[in-house]
């Protein structure tokens, strides 16, 4: 991919996030990565989403250095870095602050798998993180982020289960390219103000069982699946 396709991209998946209702302000960000030349591109710091173009995207190395920018990058780069390291399969995370996936970020509630919506998208678990420990929060708090998010996720498929919550702060989502983020973050909150209204009515609701989880994933992901043209 040119860097100007992957800056175009970028640009459209950040707002995107704002079309769909998951960013308000400058909260939030996404970034993609090309991984044969291993540039990214991200959503530069502080800009306001109507302001931007294709050509604020920020280009970076998996280092953080930046490559002829006039703006700095969003202050979470650091977090994405140390994702991109940790996932070699993931080619775009989004990063926001939408409403129901941040209360349960903040009520450090994981969603579990309550139906075929959740299923169809994420094959478990949506977990939440530990709390940052006050030394990673002083010293190295974004690059901390990354890494507690890396440690959640384990030895596990990342694109299993695209989306981690960092307890006390928000979600973050990826998928293989910025599209397919985007469509993880809209499915995310979607599937967090399910579970968030239906506590409503039982505040500990039993998961689907793991036969209709795997019915549902296993049509739309991996070799053997059936879904779509």
């Amino acid at each position: 991919m040119t860097l100007a396709a992957l800056k175009q991209a970028v640009l459209e998946a950040n707002l995107a996030t704002v079309r769909h209702g998951l960013v308000k302000a400058t909260f939030g960000n996404a970034s993609g990565i090309d991984r044969v030349s291993e540039r990214i591109a991200i959503k530069p710091s502080g800009v306001p989403y109507e302001e931007m173009t294709a050509d604020h995207m920020v280009i970076t190395d998996l280092a953080g250095t930046t490559f002829d920018n006039r703006f700095r990058p969003s202050s979470d780069l650091d977090t994405h870095l140390v994702l991109y390291r940790a996932f070699p399969t993931i080619g775009a995370i989004i990063h926001t602050h939408s409403t129901y996936a941040t209360i349960m970020a903040q009520a450090r509630r994981p969603i579990p798998p309550l139906g075929t919506t959740h299923a169809d998208y994420f094959h478990g678990t949506i977990p939440v993180t530990r709390d940052l420990t006050a030394e990673e929060i002083t010293e190295r708090y974004v690059e901390a982020t990354g890494e507690v998010i890396a440690e959640t996720v384990g030895s596990g498929d990342p694109l299993a289960i695209p989306a981690v919550l960092v307890a006390g702060h928000g979600p973050f989502v990826w998928g293989r390219d910025p599209e397919q983020a985007v469509l993880n973050a809209m499915i995310l909150e979607e599937v967090a103000k399910m579970a968030w209204h239906g506590a409503a009515l039982d505040a500990a609701p039993p998961p689907i069982s793991q036969t209709l989880l795997d019915r549902h994933y296993l049509r739309k992901h991996g070799a053997n699946a059936t879904y779509g043209q």
